[in-house]
């Protein structure tokens, strides 16, 4: 079985029409670009109305399954699918209560569109700038509107950080105060 040979590029419009060389492996990536890299998937492209637009359309970059047209790629050139999106979020509904059922019937699926996603070893020369602040604190401020994409990507892989630091419990975990006498802890099992 061999392993899929993941395009290294700095973007993925260049992975997929010029990559510097092609890896499956992060240390054959890095001696391939001569850098850092990081492993990255990434959609391309316009948004296909059906998944046989798209597929007729990307000819040659995906398996096709498809009656009369079928073609497999070579399992190392693997490294794009076809990934299905819902277009609009739905709009929120109330809960109706009737009829012994609490949500009403969907009256129609969302509308749905096909990207094409691309896998890749992108180039890093420097890991985006992290966002200031705390999402917590940054998602009701002014600024929050400018964020672009790296910078809500870096700020939802933050970790997450108390507000202050935790105060010493007066009661293990496995403790109780005696109702009779509660100056008196009573262990739990």
């Amino acid at each position: 079985m061999s392993a899929i040979l993941y395009p290294v590029a700095a973007s993925a419009e260049a992975a997929l029409s010029e990559p510097i060389g092609r890896a499956a492996r992060e240390r054959e990536a890095k001696a391939a670009a001569g850098r850092p890299v990081r492993f990255v998937s990434e959609e391309v492209g316009p948004a296909y109305a059906s998944r046989e637009a798209a597929l007729d359309a990307l000819t040659g970059r995906l398996d096709d399954d498809r009656p009369g047209r079928v073609r497999e790629l070579a399992p190392e050139d693997r490294f794009c699918q076809l990934r299905e999106r819902a277009e609009a979020a739905a709009a929120p509904i109330e809960p109706a209560f009737a009829k012994g059922r609490r949500w009403p019937k969907p009256t129609r699926p969302p509308k749905t569109t096909f990207r094409l996603t691309v896998s890749y070893w992108q180039i890093a020369d420097a890991p985006p700038p992290p966002p200031p602040g705390q999402a917590r604190a940054l998602r009701r401020a002014a600024e929050a509107a400018q964020l672009d994409a790296t910078q809500l990507r870096a700020l939802a892989r933050q970790p997450l950080r108390p507000v202050r630091p935790q105060q010493p419990l007066d009661i293990g975990l496995f403790e109780s105060p005696a109702p009779e006498a509660p100056h008196i802890l009573i262990p739990d099992e």
